[in-house]
């Protein structure tokens, strides 16, 4: 049965920890769906770490944007983090928030079409002021819409609050 578990917080609420307990409690064999864009030296050693802090019961797939094109039936999927991925669509389409949010909606419903339990981390960050910076501006709009689709679409939401998760919905 698919069922989809969206949590989001600020950045270091304790959303990733938070989602692998999560996955491993409901599978003993969890699939984790990275997202990142390795952009330069200091955040590949971050996802270095994140990789050895994970045991062999993960499977790990690294995946830009093309989430569809994995096949996890029957699986818990984390993937994290929809921030990155939604990083990745509005980049690829040179900062067009119509065009990257049309395309991962589409990307979404591809890969949330298969019976599989998915777990979505992801960022608020609209939470704080508004950006002076144009093209920070339009992806916070982008990934605030497309954290809504997301929650419209989840069985559950929940937020993290220093290290505590609020269920939302």
């Amino acid at each position: 049965m698919k069922r989809i578990i969206l949590i989001t917080g600020g950045a270091r609420s304790g959303k990733s920890s938070h989602a692998e307990k999560l996955a491993l409690s409901l599978s003993p064999t969890p699939v984790y769906l990275a997202t990142a864009r390795i952009w330069d030296e200091e955040f590949r050693q971050r996802v270095i770490r994140h990789q050895q802090r994970r045991g062999p019961e993960w499977t790990n797939i690294e995946e830009e944007k093309e989430l569809s094109r994995h096949q996890l039936i029957g699986r818990t999927v984390l993937i994290d983090c929809v921030t990155l991925w939604c990083t990745n669509f509005f980049f690829d389409v040179n900062a067009d928030t119509d065009s990257a949010l049309t395309a991962a909606k589409e990307e979404f419903d591809r890969f949330t079409a298969q019976d599989a339990t998915f777990i979505f981390v992801t960022n608020e960050i609209g939470m704080g002021a508004t950006s002076e910076n144009e093209i920070q501006r339009k992806f916070t709009d982008m990934q605030g819409w497309m954290n809504q689709y997301i929650a419209e679409h989840a069985d559950e939401v929940w937020l993290m609050v220093s290290g505590i998760p609020v269920k939302v919905k």
